[in-house]
């Protein structure tokens, strides 16, 4: 059995402008303000935190199944991640609508000017789960990440009503989402999946304190930036891990879905809460260390060594298996 991971599976189009953006806003005309910026410099990444968590569990040898709604530009997008072990077939192309795609500008005083497509995203609403999971011969669980808002409802139910565990990571949908929604998408997660900004949000929009989250799930996971990771476990001693240090800061996007999948790697090969969130924590360290979600390189032996410089020998042992694997 797999790991199916839903979510967004999108690509990310950034571009550098040389010049600052308030010299070219005049602001007694804002309200028939249009402006073009010449551009010098256009990066093309692939992106989605559906496909960036499936791509980096796929690096570790899990084979996850990609469950998400793409257009049919998806072709060299997908080729991309089969060759790195990911299964794609229970992806839906849409017949009229692009990949999502997230457009953004940045001057030179690192002001940005984003548009974010949603595009195919909205039609994963329509993916029924079970003839997917049938057709795998089951799921040791679904990871439900942000996606189309009632593409995760309706996940999440389909897991509870079919009883397959799933692992939820609302992350930036929280923004947006009710209460109600939010409890709907938590209520029973075999493992929940935050930051602590997106913690205190639920918190507040759901009225739970954080006891009341940690009674709801059966794992907690929160993320601490370079301060690491907390987990929780009802009526258990929290844990927490401290990242290894990285090589280089070179872009933090994608970060937290790399932890994502070292974390749920670990869940698979039956390791504890702590060594899962080291494996968490070293597989982000690569992440930031590159410029792109799915632009680093693994490498079992160099990550091994690096886990064991940061962890220490007897934890690298007890995963040295799976990762040569």
């Amino acid at each position: 059995m797999r790991i199916i991971v839903t979510g967004s599976i999108a690509t990310d189009h950034l571009m550098v402008y040389r010049g600052r953006f308030t010299e070219q806003i005049v602001p007694e005309a804002l309200d028939s303000i249009s402006v073009s910026f010449l551009v010098e410099d256009l990066a093309i990444r692939r992106g989605g935190a559906g496909a960036n968590i499936a791509f980096n569990l796929g690096c570790l040898g899990l084979a996850p199944v990609l469950v998400g709604a793409v257009g049919a530009d998806f072709a060299e997008y997908g080729q991309w991640l089969s060759e790195h072990g990911v299964d794609v077939s229970a992806v839906h192309v849409s017949e009229t609508k692009h990949t999502a795609r997230f457009l953004c500008t940045t001057d030179s005083d690192s002001n940005q000017i984003a548009s974010f497509y949603p595009g195919a995203m909205s039609e994963s609403r329509d993916i029924e789960l079970k003839p997917i999971v049938d057709r795998f011969g089951g799921t040791d669980l679904v990871l439900i990440g942000p996606n189309d808002p009632e593409a995760m409802l309706r996940h999440t139910q389909e897991c509870r009503d079919l009883g397959y565990p799933f692992a939820a990571d609302p992350s930036q949908q929280l923004a947006g989402l009710e209460g109600d929604q939010i409890a709907e998408l938590v209520e029973g997660a075999a493992y929940l999946f935050t930051n602590t900004y997106e913690r205190s949000l639920l918190e507040r929009k759901t009225g739970w304190g954080d006891e009341d989250v940690v009674q709801r799930v059966g794992v907690s996971v929160m993320t601490r930036g370079a301060k690491g990771v907390t987990v929780q476990r009802p009526g258990e001693p929290s844990i927490s891990v401290t990242p290894p240090q990285e090589l280089q800061k070179a872009d933090p996007t994608g970060v937290g879905d790399a932890f994502r999948a070292g974390f749920l790697a670990g869940v698979e090969w039956g390791v504890s809460d702590e060594r899962a969130a080291q494996l968490g924590c070293m597989l982000a360290t690569l992440v930031i260390e590159s410029v792109g979600t799915q632009e680093h390189q693994y490498q079992p032996e160099t990550f091994l060594q690096r886990f064991s410089e940061a962890y220490g020998p007897d934890s690298a042992a007890e995963v040295a298996d799976h990762l040569r694997a």
